[in-house]
This record gives C-alpha cells, sequence and structure tokens, in this order.
C-alpha cells in the first residue's frame, strides 16, 4: 500500500514542555528524521505529514509526560498479553 500525502495534509504543531524535556524531545525526532526546530525559549514546533510520524511524535511526548507508575503499568500490560504460538 502506497499512500501519498501532500504539503497541505501536513499537521504543524507546537508543544510546550520544559526545557530539558523539549532538548530529549527534538534530539529523539531528529533521530527519526521527524521534521522539526527547536528554538532558544520557544516551543518545540514540528511538522506530521504520515501517520507514522504522527505515532512517533506521539510515542516521543508520551515517553517524557507520562508518569513513572503510568509507564511501568504500560509495559507490565505488554508482558501480560498472549503470546502468538508458533505451529
Amino acid at each position: 500500500m502506497n499512500l501519498n500525502f501532500s504539503e497541505e495534509s501536513a499537521i504543524k504543531t507546537e508543544i510546550n514542555v520544559k526545557q530539558l524535556e523539549r532538548w530529549q524531545v527534538y534530539q529523539r525526532l531528529i533521530e527519526l528524521q521527524v521534521p522539526c526546530r527547536c528554538s532558544c525559549n520557544q516551543p518545540l514546533e514540528v511538522e506530521l505529514k504520515t501517520p507514522l510520524q504522527v505515532w512517533q511524535f506521539w510515542s516521543v511526548v508520551r515517553r517524557v509526560s507520562a508518569s513513572r507508575d503510568s509507564l511501568i503499568a504500560g509495559l507490565e500490560r505488554c508482558w501480560q498479553l498472549p503470546m502468538c504460538k508458533e505451529k
């Protein structure tokens, strides 16, 4: 399946997070090749063009904004999922 996204369909957003978290989010999004810009004392600007980029953005922001207990609970739920059995 090939999905084409035009420039008009891009989601442009700003996120206000603490300075240290903003830098962590920015660095990880750059690693994932998600277009973003981080200026001193300004919100992080992100441009999301594909569903994958939206998911990556959500995942990165969740990692720095969710509580430790919430992240642990999510991991514990993953461990409880039934495993696929090979035949």
